[in-house]
């Protein structure tokens, strides 16, 4: 959708170089899923190397000398830690932006510290695997994700970023509360679950751009009370990419692509978007089905 947007406003024909541009955004949200999991493994470390140097002070305190290690041993914190197949990634996608850029993952630790959350996790002296992971869910959730200093950073260190961080941010937080305690590793989510995946990717692009007046004249007599002019350009796009759906993928259920679409709404457009869509496309699929344009293929795809 955002490629589409993007060819929209930069006048662009150029399907080649556009394409180029979809699968590189598609591979720089990995960059950023590879970030975010990145930071709270240096959040654990530099928290480590903060509490080894202070009971080591000349003139520690007792807590100081025998500091609450809790945290740092926080048993998903360490699963991610010792995760060879995340590191490797990390290590393979050239992700070390807290290494030169540790301020922010410094802000980061004391944001947690402050936090009822982390007051209320160390004033219990020990905790489950469960307990630690749905720990971590939470400040992920109320305290690192939300945090103005990390925002600032990805869209300084990468603009197009932003748009991806509400999808990675949740993917990342549905990953954490799946991970059981039997589990030797993290895993890393695949780019694309497998060729045809990325090949849906294309085709959805392709076919969307190649066949946009044609994708348009189906749902521009079903906006009587609204000037087509006025409609968002993003819901325009929204649009044309469920009807391709519909149409040109006989394999994706109507229900899929309806639910995919206005959650995409419900993020990207307007508050009235997902209504506005809704209403559309439930009355173009009553007209397809009607008029036998809907093949889709299998049991159970309408």
């Amino acid at each position: 959708m955002q490629t589409i947007y993007a060819m929209h406003q930069h006048q662009s024909d150029n399907l080649e170089k556009e394409e180029k541009f979809l699968f590189g955004s598609i591979e720089s949200m990995q960059d950023l899923y590879l970030l975010m999991l990145s930071a709270l493994i240096e959040i654990q470390t530099k928290e480590e190397e903060y509490l080894d140097l202070v009971s080591k002070k000349h003139l520690a305190t007792k807590e100081e000398k025998n500091p609450s290690s809790k945290f740092t041993q926080n048993k998903f914190l360490h699963l991610l830690k010792n995760s060879e197949s995340l590191l490797d990634k990390i290590d393979a996608r050239k992700i070390n932006n807290w290494k030169q850029n540790d301020d922010v993952i410094l802000f980061l630790t004391d944001a947690i510290k402050e936090s009822q959350l982390y007051i209320d996790y160390m004033s219990k002296s020990q905790s489950t695997f469960d307990e630690d992971k749905y720990f971590i869910a939470d400040l992920f959730t109320e305290v690192i994700a939300p945090n103005d200093k990390l925002y600032e950073y990805l869209e300084d260190y990468r603009l197009t970023w932003l748009d991806d961080v509400p999808l990675v941010n949740t993917m990342i937080l549905k990953q954490i509360k799946q991970v059981k305690e039997t589990q030797e590793e993290f895993k890393v989510t695949k780019l694309y679950k497998d060729e045809d995946d990325k090949d849906y990717a294309k085709n959805l692009f392709r076919k969307t751009v190649l066949n946009e007046v044609e994708l348009s004249k189906q749902y521009i007599d079903k906006t009587p009370n609204w000037d087509t002019d006025r409609i968002a350009e993003i819901d325009t796009i929204i649009l044309k990419m469920a009807i391709c759906e519909f149409l040109k993928f006989p394999s994706i259920p109507v229900k899929v692509t309806i639910n995919e679409y206005l959650e995409i709404a419900k993020e990207y457009s307007t508050p009235k978007s997902s209504i506005f869509i809704n209403g559309i496309l439930d009355n173009l699929v009553k007209e397809f089905s009607r008029d036998g344009k809907l093949n889709k293929a299998g049991r159970g795809l309408l």
